[in-house]
């Protein structure tokens, strides 16, 4: 006998009219445990990729009218780096996650395509990209059974150091961060002692003085405090990088299609929301470093953009023959909008 059988047989004839709301609701679908997904990033909250998330959820929870709960966590509180994401999604770890695209460069090379350096580095630029490689951001993803959600773009990537580099031979020996294997290659071909980490690894070496600078934005280093270890930064506007947003195609097969489109209409707002975001980060980014006493070399010297220039040749070179015939059509369609 269900519930509300019982009920009935044990209020008589009346026993509908004598259910309380409460009752009633609990046999009412709408107020069964919402489905949720979990959805890491290993930015803190204070990154674009950590607002976006924080939007995404918020948005999701309005559009479904709580149906659908997205748990996000930061500052890889879920034990995962970008480069592991698509993994765990795979694996059923996750449902969903954002992640840094340049590390996914190991799963699929086209991931690579918004760091090579010196390609695209302003908005403009990132955004005609990404809009005309999302198609095969889409397909590399749905190879490993994922749909990508929305995208989020980076400040410009520049230098934080330890101390001010004023020339090309600042670079020689210098031992600094990367956020993959390009820019590892490319800062190594520059005479640097790169080491490819992500950027939650990155921190304790650069607290134990393992590591004296660090490719990151200026909003990736705002969000981790960089100017307590890392007092300088040069602009150099190395690349203007993206994170994705995913979600296993599973889970969003699984639900209604109300459902669906409350999670496409809040990732295309996400995204709009991001794109907008990222024309102010920048001056804010540069005020708060300023107001902790970080030095800005902006523009940086010639010498150094110039050496990391001749050296980042090769790595889109490189790109180009992992990518085959597809990432020539993404860079011919981009190179000649």
């Amino acid at each position: 006998m269900t519930r509300r059988a019982l009920l009935q047989a044990c209020l008589g004839g009346a026993g509908l009219m004598a259910l309380s709301p409460l009752a009633v609701a609990a046999e009412s679908p709408a107020a069964s445990a919402p489905i949720v997904w979990r959805m890491p990033t290993e930015y803190p909250a204070s990154t674009m990729p950590g607002e976006g998330l924080a939007t995404f959820a918020r948005r999701v929870a309005e559009r479904s009218g709580g149906a659908l709960a997205v748990r996000p966590s930061f500052d890889a509180a879920a034990g995962l780096r970008s480069g592991a994401m698509i993994g765990a999604v795979e694996a059923g770890t996750v449902e969903a996650a954002d992640a840094f695209t340049g590390p996914l460069a190991a799963v699929d090379p086209l991931f690579g395509l918004s760091s090579l350096p010196f390609l695209a580095t302003s908005i403009e630029e990132a955004r005609a990209l990404a809009g005309i490689a999302r198609p095969a951001y889409a397909r590399a993803l749905a190879r490993h059974g994922q749909r990508l959600l929305y995208v989020t773009p980076w400040a410009p990537s520049g230098i934080w150091s330890r101390h001010a580099l004023a020339g090309a031979a600042d670079l020689q020996g210098l031992r600094i961060r990367t956020y993959d294997a390009t820019s590892a290659a490319v800062l190594a071909a520059a005479g640097a002692r790169s080491v490819n980490l992500s950027q939650a690894d990155a921190i304790p070496q650069v607290k134990a003085g393992a590591v004296d600078a660090m490719l990151s934005s200026g909003d990736g280093g705002v969000g981790r405090r960089l100017w307590e270890q890392l007092p300088h930064f040069l602009a150099v506007q190395y690349a203007m990088p993206i994170s994705i947003a995913l979600v296993s195609g599973a889970a969003y097969d699984a639900l209604p299609d109300t459902l669906r489109h409350a999670v496409d209409e809040a990732a295309a707002e996400t995204e709009a929301r991001q794109w907008a975001a990222i024309r102010t980060r920048l001056d804010e980014n540069f005020s708060r470093m300023r107001q902790n006493g970080v030095v800005i070399a902006d523009p940086p010297p010639p010498e150094i953009t110039g050496a990391l220039a001749r050296a980042g040749e090769a790595a889109v070179a490189a790109w180009v023959k992992d990518t085959g015939a597809e990432g020539e059509r993404i860079l011919a369609a981009y190179r000649g909008r």
